[in-house]
C-alpha cells in the first residue's frame, strides 16, 4: 500500500486543486478519515515524499510512484508518500515544460501548509523528485516551517544554478542534497537548448549559459550541503523516463555514482531507487564538492 497526497483537480490536465486530497492506493479512499489515518501512519516515522515530473496524468503518477516505491529499501522506521500534481495541463508534451513551472509552484503553495499541519509528528521529512518535480519540492521546502533531512533531485528539469540562486534559501534548509544527472537525457537537451551541442559555442560558466540540473549537475559554486557524485555513466544510456516506475528485480542499493566503465544495468528504476534509499538512510558527512 502507498499513501498519496493528490494536488490535482482533474484526472488529466487542469489546474491544481484547491485542497490536498489524501489517497490510499489499497482502497482508493478520498475522505477525511484517510487524513486521520495518514497522520497516524507518519507518526514517529522518517518520511520520504516522492514526486513525478511534467506530462504525467494522475493514473500514470500513481502507477510510476507506486511501482518505484516498492523498489525502495527504507527500513521499518520510514514511510514513503507519493505526491501527485497537475504537470500535464498544457497541450505540447515536453516542449511546454516552462509553463508547467507555474503549476509546480501553485501546487507547492498547497502542499507546504498541509505538511506543516499534518506531518508535525513525523521524525523527519525528506524529498525525492523527478524532472520538473524539482521545482515543486524546492518551492515546498522554501515555505515549510521545518528543516528537511534529505533531498534527491533526479533528472531535474530546472536551471543548473537553482541551488545557489533561485532556491538558495530553500537549499539551505536541507541537511543534505543529492543530484542524479545524465548527459544521455534527450528531453533535457530539448528543454534546455544550451545543454546540447550549442555548448561548443557558449560554454559552461558563460553568463548566457543555461543548463539543466539533471543534464550536467549543479552549477558552481556548489552549496556545501550538496553531496559529491551525480553524473550517471554515459554508457548506461539513462534517459529522462528511466528513473521512476520499474518492477523487480531490485539491485543492491548503491552508495556512490559508479565509475564510467561500470557494467550496464538490468533495471534502471531499481538502481535509482537504490540510490535514493542509500542516500536517505546513510548518515554521511557532508562534503564540499571537488569534482
Amino acid at each position: 500500500m502507498t499513501w498519496f497526497l493528490d494536488l490535482r483537480a482533474l484526472r488529466v490536465g487542469g489546474p491544481p486543486a484547491r485542497e490536498v486530497t489524501v489517497r490510499e492506493s489499497a482502497n482508493n479512499r478520498y475522505d477525511f478519515r484517510a487524513i486521520r489515518d495518514l497522520v497516524k501512519a507518519v507518526r514517529g516515522k522518517d518520511v520520504l515524499l516522492g514526486t513525478h515530473g511534467f506530462n504525467v496524468n494522475r493514473q500514470q503518477g500513481i502507477d510510476s510512484l507506486e511501482n518505484w516505491g516498492n523498489l525502495l529499501a527504507l527500513g521499518d522506521s520510514a514511510l514513503f508518500v507519493g505526491i501527485l500534481w497537475a504537470g500535464d495541463s498544457r497541450w505540447v508534451p515536453v516542449l511546454d515544460y516552462p509553463f508547467e513551472g507555474n503549476e509546480a509552484i501553485a501546487s507547492a503553495h498547497l502542499l507546504a501548509p498541509f505538511l506543516d499541519e499534518y506531518f508535525t509528528e513525523a521524525i523527519s521529512l525528506s524529498f525525492a523528485s523527478h524532472s520538473l518535480g524539482a521545482r515543486l519540492v524546492l518551492e515546498t521546502i522554501h515555505y515549510l516551517r521545518r528543516t528537511v533531512k534529505r533531498l534527491t533531485l533526479m533528472a531535474g528539469a530546472i536551471e543548473d544554478n537553482c541551488l545557489n540562486k533561485e532556491y538558495k534559501e530553500a537549499a539551505a534548509k536541507v541537511n543534505e542534497i543529492s543530484v542524479l544527472a545524465s548527459r544521455r537525457d534527450d528531453v533535457l537537451k530539448l528543454a534546455f537548448p544550451l545543454a546540447n551541442p550549442v555548448a561548443d559555442i557558449i560554454s559552461r560558466g558563460h553568463p548566457y549559459w543555461q543548463g539543466a540540473l539533471g543534464y550536467d549537475g549543479p552549477d558552481t559554486p556548489y552549496p556545501t550541503n550538496v553531496r559529491a557524485g551525480w553524473q550517471i555513466p554515459d554508457q548506461w544510456g539513462y534517459g529522462h523516463g528511466d528513473y521512476l516506475g520499474g518492477v523487480p528485480p531490485a539491485l543492491a542499493p548503491p552508495v556512490n555514482i559508479p565509475q564510467p566503465n561500470s557494467p550496464l544495468l538490468s533495471s534502471k528504476p531499481a538502481w535509482s531507487a537504490g540510490f535514493v534509499s542509500t542516500r536517505f538512510s546513510q548518515l554521511a558527512t557532508v562534503l564540499k564538492i571537488h569534482r
